[in-house]
């Protein structure tokens, strides 16, 4: 996040090795493949993964963006908002069924097949990279990033990019996993969330290093938390998990979030991610921003 060239070894996980930078300690991945450094691995090979039936059906599920829409309408309780790697328009799809008739929604991703998907279900979208993509006088209340900064090699243009979207005083809303996780600190080289398709490894301070000075940071959480995965990654030893796999837990943790019976088993689990969130300590990292 600092453009210096000064890199540490850091971690090395099969073909994945990770650097971390002497400077501002931004862990980042380094060789990038092609294919990931492009972004062309979402729009072929990635593209099977996020609409499989079972990543589909979790992600149109109602329990499934809780956090996101609760924080989100905290901040913006109406206006144009911009999803940007939206994927197959599931946050945007809630959002208007959580809060009909109070958003203008638009999404962009270079994914293609998703978007296909995103539009047959009525959500709005905009094709190809955020970068190139010129919005001429439209403005936004919000523009979103939800899990979508640790795939870009190079984010800060696009968090500049999003600020030259947003209305003064916009919002933007960025989550990226944490590097600082209970998860990630058990887990080392076992964690399932190091690998080739994540190009960056954020902790709080990293994540505020990269924040564009033309922003201020009004709310900084950390949320979320799947022991499930912690147990899988600890037995696994550290094996690759292919999407398929990917997509079949979470199908499965959606189904309990659903499960009427687990009521007490949801409630412990609430208070410890409440307890881990406050040490910073759960899986993702979350920063709502204000455009200066």
């Amino acid at each position: 996040v600092c453009g210096g060239n000064d890199p540490a070894a850091y971690l090395q996980k099969g073909e994945l090795r990770l650097v971390r930078c002497r400077r501002c300690s931004m862990i980042y991945a380094n060789p990038v493949p092609a294919e990931f450094a492009s972004g062309q691995y979402y729009d072929q090979a990635g593209a099977d993964y996020y609409l499989s039936p079972a990543k589909l059906e979790s992600d149109y599920a109602a329990v499934r963006f809780e956090r996101e829409l609760r924080l989100f309408h905290k901040h913006c309780q109406g206006g144009a908002m911009l999803d940007v790697g939206c994927s197959s328009g599931a946050f945007l799809f809630h959002l208007n069924q959580r809060f009909p008739g109070c958003y203008q929604v638009l999404g962009t991703d270079v994914s293609g097949p998703p978007l296909d998907y995103a539009e047959s279900r009525g959500v709005a979208v905009l094709r190809g990279n955020f970068l190139e993509q010129d919005f001429r006088q439209q403005q936004f209340d919000a523009v979103t990033f939800w899990a979508v900064v640790e795939h870009l090699l190079e984010p800060k243009p696009f968090l500049a990019k999003a600020w030259s979207v947003l209305k003064p005083d916009g919002l933007c809303f960025v989550l990226v996993p944490n590097m600082n996780s209970l998860a990630a600190r058990a887990l080392g080289a076992r964690y399932r969330y190091l690998y080739p398709q994540h190009l960056n490894y954020f902790t709080k301070a990293t994540l505020a290093k990269l924040v564009d000075p033309r922003f201020s940071v009004i709310e900084f959480r950390s949320t979320h938390f799947n022991p499930i995965v912690i147990w899988q990654d600890w037995r696994s030893g550290g094996q690759d998990i292919s999407n398929r796999e990917r997509a079949d837990l979470l199908q499965r943790t959606t189904s309990y979030k659903q499960n009427p019976l687990l009521g007490p088993v949801k409630a412990l689990y609430k208070l410890t991610e409440r307890a881990l969130s406050g040490l910073t300590l759960a899986d993702n990292l979350v920063a709502v921003l204000r455009r200066q």
